[in-house]
């Protein structure tokens, strides 16, 4: 194996780090290749039209897209400014030249009242006479961040309280012939979270919530919202509490029945047969009898005539693929995807139909035991693979800014690089749709965190019922996707809190009564060993659900070289141990390590002055989360080079050290097999400009 030659590659933006670190094969990543020229089509392709049809317009259904001509204010000004939607508050400010650039220097500091205010969004929108003829008109947000009552023609409709799930409503009864208006009130994030704080009675270990930085001294909040916790802070990211409209809204009418979900569920796979069931959700406004037909291209695979009763139903239609095709990742072969058409047939007549992108593939984590400890390993359409990848958390702190082409070029990056496992953190969201399906077509295997991250959480009844409906939401929404290997309850809550060994874990519960420390476990088990299962098992059957990352099921948390489950070793880094430290501590399953660098010169050049160009200045320290980063950089530098004179070739050297590191580790973990069998570094990407432990820029 070797580097990949860094010089042939500085004019495309991020691969300067990721071409030193990707080591897994000795392929070149050629940054000048041009993308696929269907990603070109899809870009010309995406265009809002403002009440416009944006799918099949049959006489029983209709889509109409509300993401145009907005406006928002801060409650109680006078004063009305367009927004964008899908958007947040901070970049709508930022348009209308209201704040500076969050990222720029320490502007962050400067920033933090916003999410201690109330703002309010609205528009209009038209319905004629042959919209009103639909029995039913559903408006639908796709994602609201994250307090937020609604309100149509000053009726409220909606009162949302979790980022992670979709919200809709049948507007019928309150729409009118003509305009009708719609009011967004957004409650203030930090206000609401200083509430369920107060009413829950004590605060929760919540180390990465930068709640001084937010100007809340302790309160921190986070854990108590179902919101992104990489908004409030983390030792990579800023604190920037967002909110806003932050993914498509729309309005779909029909009339009888609707598809309202399909479900491919893969029954038995074999090289001559796949015997699949198409799980479908249908809503009827009366009963009646409907077909629901199966179909790959002009292949009818399935039929069957049901009869519907008023309200939801759901229908199983079993069908097969003679001959079936399998989905792979890309280094083992092609990751074939059929595309699957449901479709409901009523008075000779397509009522609507749902098309799904599958693939066929078996995925199962092995966990056998041996005569040390037990393995943990994937294993793919029978194929036992070593899994070789990072962590990957969102693309920006302000999610709507992710392009499709950067999505594009973040999963092409990662199978040009030889990966075949991305990690997907849980202190971020459920990634857009675009990214499980670009893991699809790439042959990128997924580990699916739950949002929940280095925090303990409250257990009340509110809180459950929420964490249900995103858990269900979730899971139905993703689990069409070959890409998803596995759903993970948590990052790093097992270890940090070490029920099970007084001596471990990272101090949490020595700081709580006896009282207090039997109700935050209960609440941990609740929600991670009981609730996230049920909900994996009940709505994806036969996908695996590990409880926690890492995790030793035996609950002793043995150390770096635990023999069984998946480890992160921080032991070089957060211990200071030497690099040598990766080939002493070598675990089943590497799902998190690393080692951090700066940025290089040209990104640090865009939220610096000259005068900030030494690693110890202030705006540097601010673009630096981990406290200890810039200086353990160089403490490591001193060790394996001269460390230069000059601020960017620092820069430069920081990055060759963080390759080294990496490549290391990434030997240590390849030599080892088959007993390690999994090696994801921490972390792909980076949500701002910052020193991080990214391998991309």
């Amino acid at each position: 194996m070797r580097g990949i030659g860094k010089d042939d590659y500085h004019d495309m933006p991020g691969c300067q780090d990721l071409a030193y670190l990707f080591t897994f094969t000795s392929i070149s990543l050629d940054c000048s290749e041009h993308m696929n020229n269907k990603l070109l089509l899809l870009l010309l392709g995406i265009i809002w039209f403002s009440q416009a049809i944006i799918a099949q317009g049959t006489a029983t259904m209709r889509e109409i897209s509300l993401n145009q001509h907005w406006q928002f204010r801060q409650v109680g000004d006078r004063e009305w400014l367009p927004a964008t939607v899908p958007g947040t508050v901070h970049t709508d400010l930022l348009a209308n030249k209201k704040i500076e650039d969050p990222y720029y220097r320490t502007n962050e500091r400067q920033l933090q009242w916003i999410d201690k205010t109330e703002w309010e969004y609205r528009t209009s929108f038209y319905v004629d006479t042959n919209l009103l003829k639909f029995d039913v008109l559903n408006l639908e947000f796709l994602g609201l961040d994250t307090y937020v009552d609604v309100y149509l023609n000053g009726t409220r409709i909606i009162s949302a309280d979790n980022f992670f799930i979709a919200w809709k409503k049948d507007i019928k009864p309150l729409v009118r012939l003509g305009d009708n208006n719609l009011r967004l009130h957004f409650l203030s994030p930090a206000r609401k979270g200083i509430e369920l704080l107060e009413a829950h009675g004590y605060g929760l270990p919540a180390g990465n919530d930068q709640s001084e930085v937010g100007e809340m001294g302790d309160q921190r909040v986070s854990v108590f919202i179902r919101k992104p916790g990489y908004h409030f802070g983390w030792d990579w990211g800023p604190r920037l509490v967002t909110s806003g409209i932050y993914r498509p809204v729309q309005l779909r009418a029909w009339s009888k029945v609707r598809l309202e979900d399909v479900y491919f569920h893969q029954d038995e796979l074999s090289d001559t047969l796949a015997q699949l069931t198409a799980h479908a959700e249908i809503t009827a406004t009366t009963a009646q009898t409907v077909e629901l037909l199966v179909w790959h291209g002009e292949e009818l695979l399935g039929a069957q005539s049901f009869e519907l009763a008023a309200g939801p139903n759901t229908l199983d239609l079993p069908f097969q693929i003679q001959n079936p095709r399998r989905w792979w990742t890309h280094d083992l072969g092609e990751p074939f995807r059929y595309a699957l058409r449901a479709e409901l047939r009523g008075e000779d007549k397509v009522l609507n139909s749902l098309t799904h992108q599958i693939g066929l593939r078996t995925v199962r984590i092995v966990q056998t035991p041996d005569a040390k400890g037990a393995s943990f390993y994937v294993e793919l359409n029978g194929r036992p693979i070593f899994a070789k990848g990072a962590n990957y958390i969102p693309n920006d702190v302000f999610i709507p800014r992710t392009t499709p082409d950067q999505y594009e070029w973040a999963i092409f990056s990662t199978a040009r690089a030889n990966m075949n496992m991305l990690r997907v953190w849980g202190g971020g969201f459920y990634e857009n749709d675009i990214f499980y399906d670009l893991c699809d077509e790439y042959g990128i295997l997924v580990w699916q965190d739950f949002m929940f991250a280095c925090s303990m959480y409250p257990g009340d009844p509110d809180f459950l019922r929420r964490v249900r409906e995103e858990a269900e939401y979730n899971v139905k929404r993703l689990r069409n996707h070959p890409s998803i290997a596995l759903w993970c309850g948590n990052n790093e809550i097992d270890i940090a809190w070490a029920q099970h060994k007084e001596s471990r874990g990272w101090g949490w519960k020595q700081l709580y009564s006896p009282t207090q420390r039997k109700d935050i476990w209960r609440d941990y088990q609740a929600v991670f060993d009981e609730l996230l299962p049920q909900v994996v098992d009940s709505l994806q059957p036969g996908t695996f659900y590990w409880p926690s990352s890492p995790f030793f099921k035996e609950g002793d948390h043995a150390g770096e070289n635990t023999p069984e489950g998946d480890i992160h070793y921080w032991g070089v880094w957060h211990g200071e141990h030497p690099f040598d430290g990766y080939y002493e501590n070598v675990g089943r399953f590497m799902s998190e390590y690393g080692f951090q660098s700066f940025p290089e010169f040209r990104t640090v050049k865009s939220y610096t002055v000259p005068g900030d160009w030494d690693i110890e200045s202030e705006v540097m320290a601010a673009h630096q989360r981990s406290g200890i980063g810039n200086l353990r950089i160089r403490s490591y530098m001193e060790d394996h080079y001269q460390v230069p004179k000059r601020f960017d070739q620092q820069l430069y050297v920081g990055q060759v050290l963080q390759a080294e590191g990496i490549r290391m580790a990434i030997e240590a973990h390849r030599s080892a097999m088959p007993y390690c069998m999994g090696s994801l570094y921490w972390q792909l990407n980076d949500c701002w400009p910052v020193a991080s432990w990214s391998g991309m820029d």
